[in-house]
């Protein structure tokens, strides 16, 4: 008989925010910092780290529905958990591979230090994958009900908010001295800092949380397997009933907006404020001056998500953050402050996405379980994971090439004139793409309404109830 769990509550909640304070603490420190770590520390090009990512994220997303569907197909431990034991195991060296892409390698040969570098990325985006994965197709083995994946979603979206507010501000602190010069002892001791925290912050999700159907007996009856045929899960099953998914090819389209405004406010933003600005310090601040936008859109967005529905919310957002961004673009902003203060109001519509977007995804599962009759949480996440490991390979890759095609050079002490200009020019108009992009991706693409959710949830949740009363 199936043991009786506990309600969904706000301790799931809280376990989910540390899910995320795990995986933000490495994820964000390496994607924002390891370039220039590596063009100013090392004095690798722009060009062959362009290379790399492209190269590291393309073998993440070809090995992303592999690792995904782990869960899927096996079930490791005593616990009954679908999720967790893989967690704990890939946290591990997640946690090493933070402190290997930060170590001082720069006595070492320029081949040597290409290996390093290439080896420890990889090893990074691996171990981040078998983390990453379970953790974010967890969230429909915690609850069914769409309002609670709701507070997960925004939940998840708070730890990464938490390390960009209380983390990241500390980081341009030590990478630079007070001559403007790099800091390779500041870039492993914040190396260390994530490692133990990412650890600790696992250890809490694993603590707090409840997978609820997860169970053998669950999970049967959450497949819908049909006793007569025994009809069991195929990874090719639900690959292909996946490409007939319009919603999730829709939200698939808008990560990939959402990768690029990630660029232009993650890695590509310290070479805005260093090379146009010359104040690379000033960027501790912008994490600290979205604490109001943050604290208003928390309460705010799933309010309007239920009322109005996801989808309008996500396109309100996006249609008001291109149009702020593109009056940046067109019109240069001189004072650092007075840019950071504006371009943190008009991300505000970044914000609101990123809130969102997990419950698309979970809705986008319970949509494939509608249509076939299948349910495969670990297979399909992990197919929309490979859409955001593209965007993150195209968008990084590209901006990078970008940058060396404006004309950065690597290890220099300054760059030519209208460097900084041209970057700025990039920087801001990336927002303006990523807009256009979401708005293809959920305006047009992605069809399922506040009504049609609704629908789709009270069906399944009827067939569930008639297969545990058989």
């Amino acid at each position: 008989m199936e043991k009786i769990k506990r309600k969904f509550g706000i301790r799931d909640q809280i376990g989910y925010v540390f899910g995320d304070l795990g995986g933000s603490m490495i994820n964000l420190y390496i994607d924002m910092y390891i370039l220039t770590f590596c063009t100013y520390i090392l004095g690798i090009s722009a060009k062959w780290m362009a290379g790399l990512f492209l190269f590291s994220k393309i073998w993440d997303a070809v090995n992303d529905p592999l690792i995904g569907s782990l869960p899927d197909r096996f079930m490791i431990g005593k616990s009954g958990d679908k999720f967790k034991p893989f967690i704990r195991i890939a946290m591990i060296p997640l946690a090493v591979s933070v402190l290997l892409c930060f170590a001082d390698v720069s006595g070492w040969n320029m081949t040597m230090k290409h290996l390093w570098v290439a080896a420890s990325y990889l090893l990074y985006g691996m171990s981040y994958t078998g983390t990453s994965m379970p953790y974010g197709a967890m969230a429909s083995v915690i609850t069914r009900d769409p309002e609670e994946r709701t507070k997960l979603s925004r939940a998840r979206s708070l730890g990464g908010t938490a390390v960009g507010v209380i983390f990241l501000p500390i980081v341009p602190t030590l990478i630079w001295n007070e001559d403007q010069s790099p800091n390779a002892q500041g870039y492993f001791l914040l190396a260390v800092v994530a490692c133990a925290a990412s650890l600790i912050f696992y250890l809490l999700l694993l603590a707090f949380t409840t997978e609820r159907y997860s169970t053998p007996e669950a999970a049967k009856k959450e497949s819908r397997i049909d006793e007569k045929n025994s009809r069991n899960y195929r990874f090719t099953d639900v690959l292909k009933d996946s490409v007939k998914n319009r919603p999730l090819i829709g939200v698939m389209i808008a990560s990939l907006g959402n990768c690029v405004a990630s660029a232009s406010l993650g890695s590509m933003g310290s070479y805005l404020y260093k090379e146009f600005y010359h104040t690379p310090k000033v960027m501790a601040l912008t994490s600290i001056i979205s604490i109001p936008a943050l604290v208003v859109c928390f309460p705010l967005v799933p309010k309007l998500a239920k009322r109005f529905g996801k989808r309008k919310v996500i396109i309100c957002g996006a249609a008001y953050n291109m149009i702020f961004a593109f009056l940046l673009f067109l019109f240069p902003i001189t004072n650092p402050y007075l840019y950071m203060v504006l371009s943190t109001v008009s991300n505000c519509g970044q914000t609101v996405f990123m809130m969102l977007i997990w419950a698309f995804v979970s809705d986008c599962i319970d949509y494939q379980e509608y249509k076939t009759n299948m349910r495969g949480d670990g297979t399909l996440y992990s197919i929309y994971t490979f859409s955001r490991k593209i965007g993150t390979s195209i968008t990084h890759s590209g901006a990078t090439y970008m940058l060396a095609a404006l004309g950065y050079v690597s290890g220099v002490q300054s760059q030519a004139a209208g460097v900084g200009d041209a970057i700025r020019g990039m920087i801001t108009l990336m927002p303006v793409i990523a807009c256009v992009i979401e708005l293809i991706g959920i305006g047009l693409v992605y069809n399922l309404s506040k009504q049609k959710t609704e629908e789709v949830y009270a069906e399944i949740t009827k067939i569930r109830a008639q297969e545990e009363e058989a």
